[in-house]
């Protein structure tokens, strides 16, 4: 369902529009986003973020499943912004939901994270969630970030071991090979 905003915007004579910094803000739209253009038959012009992982989703949930199967730990992937998918926790809690700010980060850095026993969990959605990272790589395609791999667990529970930061590592690099193809 469309909502209005009441903001009007003049094309000017190359074509383009602004997007206001609140819709970007609030949408989460960079600088080099890709949008994605629909049109209507009603003369609607619908701009939509475009995420290359979206074409993936069906396939990460396989992956998600076998990873989940493999540790015993729940697994999501996800885009820049959003759970693609989820194995091993509530779909209604983490599947569809904007990433944390934290977890934004962790991908920014392009380095793999590994809760320690110690460190308070990081929230894994933005919102109230039960569920914290324990694992996070995140998957780069041609040196950008495209999502992440994640090892998720029940906020208090203990961290993981070596082997779900190889398997996150390896499933994100090889996510950012088919990316790349």
């Amino acid at each position: 369902m469309m909502k209005a905003t009441g903001i009007v915007r003049r094309i000017d004579d190359l074509g383009r529009v602004v997007i206001p910094k609140e819709i970007r803000r609030t949408m989460r739209i960079r600088e080099g986003d890709p949008l994605e253009i629909y049109t209507e038959k009603n003369g609607e012009v619908i701009f939509k973020k475009y995420s290359p992982m979206g074409d993936l989703t069906e396939f990460a949930s396989h992956i998600c499943e076998t990873l989940n199967k493999t540790t015993n730990v729940a697994t999501v992937v996800t885009d820049r912004d959003t759970v693609l998918s989820v194995y091993g926790a509530p779909k209604r809690e983490l599947d569809n939901k904007h990433v944390s700010p934290e977890l934004e980060q962790l991908m920014e850095a392009r380095t793999l994270y590994q809760r320690t026993g110690k460190e308070a969990g990081l929230p894994v959605i933005d919102g109230t969630s039960d569920y914290s990272i324990a694992v996070a790589a995140p998957i780069l395609s041609e040196g950008d970030v495209m999502g992440c791999v994640a090892f998720v667990t029940p906020s208090g529970a203990n961290s993981t071991g070596d082997l779900e930061s190889k398997l996150a590592s390896a499933v994100a690099r090889f996510l950012g090979k088919q990316m790349e193809s």
